[in-house]
C-alpha cells in the first residue's frame, strides 16, 4: 500500500485552517471580552487559565501557513521525487533526487488529479513522471517518445517513429558504479529525438520486448533510456494525458550508500 502524502497535505492544511477560522470567529471574541476585567480578576490563576489560547488552536495557527504554502508549491510548482530504479540509467541513476515542473503540462487539482489550466503538452524526448496506468497510486518515469497518433515500433533494439528508425550512436562501454553495477559493461548509445540527443543502455545479450502500435489521440508512448531493463510502454501500454504529473528537469541531491553517499558532482544536472 503506497502512502498518499498530497491527500495527507491537503487534510492537514484543511483542519488547520477550519480550527484557526472558528476560533477567530467564534472563540476569540469570547477570550476578547474576558479580557475586560478588574485588576483583581486579571490576578486570578482559574481567569488567567480562561484566557490563555488553546493549544490545538495554537498549533494550528503556526503550522497552517506552513502546510499551506507547502501545498501550493508541491500541487502546482515544483515536487521531488526520488529514482528508485535503474530503468533511466544512464540519464538517472538510483539515489538521485529530482524536481518536477508541475505546470508545464497544465494546472491539476491536488488528490482528485483533474485539470483546471491547460498548457503545453508532452514533447518528444521529454522525461516525465505520471501515475502508473495499471496502479495510479504508484509514479512512474520515462522518457516520451510516441505523440498520439504516432506509429511506433521497437525492434533489433532501434526504435522507430512513423517507420523512420531513429538514429543512434555508439558511445562506447557503459561504466557503472554504486548500485547500478549490474549495467557496468551495457552498451552506451546516443540516441536522437528530433532536438533532443540522450544517452541510452543496450544490453547486446538480451532479448528486449519487440511491437508496433498505434498511439491513440489523448495518450503518449514512453520508454526506459535503461532499455533492456524498463518496465514501460512496450509492457503495459499508453499513458493516459490524465495520468501525467509533470516533467523531470533538475536533480537536486544524489545519495548512494553503494556509491559513498552523496555524489556532489550530479547535485544541480540539468534533464534532458
Amino acid at each position: 500500500m503506497n502512502f498518499d502524502f498530497s491527500a495527507l497535505l491537503v487534510i492537514l492544511t484543511f483542519a488547520s485552517g477550519i480550527i484557526w477560522l472558528v476560533d477567530s470567529l467564534v472563540f476569540a471574541p469570547i477570550r476578547s471580552k474576558n479580557r475586560e476585567v478588574t485588576t483583581e480578576d486579571k490576578n486570578d490563576s482559574k481567569h488567567k487559565e480562561q484566557l490563555k489560547l488553546p493549544l490545538i488552536v495554537e498549533y494550528a495557527k503556526s503550522f497552517f501557513p506552513i502546510f499551506f504554502i507547502v501545498l501550493i508549491l508541491r500541487s502546482f510548482i515544483f515536487e521531488p521525487f526520488k529514482i528508485p530504479s535503474g530503468s533511466m540509467m544512464p540519464t538517472l541513476l538510483i539515489g538521485d533526487f529530482i524536481l518536477v515542473n508541475k505546470f508545464d503540462y497544465g494546472i491539476r487539482l491536488p488528490v482528485l488529479n483533474s485539470k483546471i489550466i491547460d498548457n503545453k503538452t508532452p514533447a518528444r524526448g521529454d522525461i516525465v513522471v505520471f501515475r502508473y496506468p495499471e496502479d495510479p497510486s504508484i509514479p512512474f518515469i520515462k522518457r516520451v517518445v510516441g505523440l498520439p497518433g504516432d506509429k511506433i515500433s521497437y525492434n533489433n533494439k532501434t526504435l522507430y517513429i512513423n517507420d523512420i528508425s531513429v538514429t543512434q550512436i555508439l558511445n562506447g562501454r557503459y561504466n557503472a558504479h554504486g548500485s547500478g553495477m549490474m549495467m557496468d559493461g551495457a552498451s552506451l548509445r546516443v540516441e536522437n529525438l528530433g532536438d533532443v540527443a540522450h544517452e541510452i543502455l543496450v544490453s547486446p545479450n538480451r532479448t528486449s520486448q519487440e511491437l508496433e502500435v498505434r498511439v491513440p489521440e489523448g495518450h503518449y508512448f514512453v520508454l526506459g533510456d535503461n532499455r533492456d531493463n524498463s518496465k514501460d510502454s512496450r509492457f503495459w501500454g499508453f499513458v493516459p494525458d490524465e495520468n501525467l504529473v509533470g516533467r523531470a528537469f533538475m536533480i537536486w541531491m544524489n545519495w548512494d550508500s553503494k556509491n559513498g553517499g552523496v555524489d556532489f558532482h550530479r547535485i544541480g544536472t540539468i534533464l534532458k
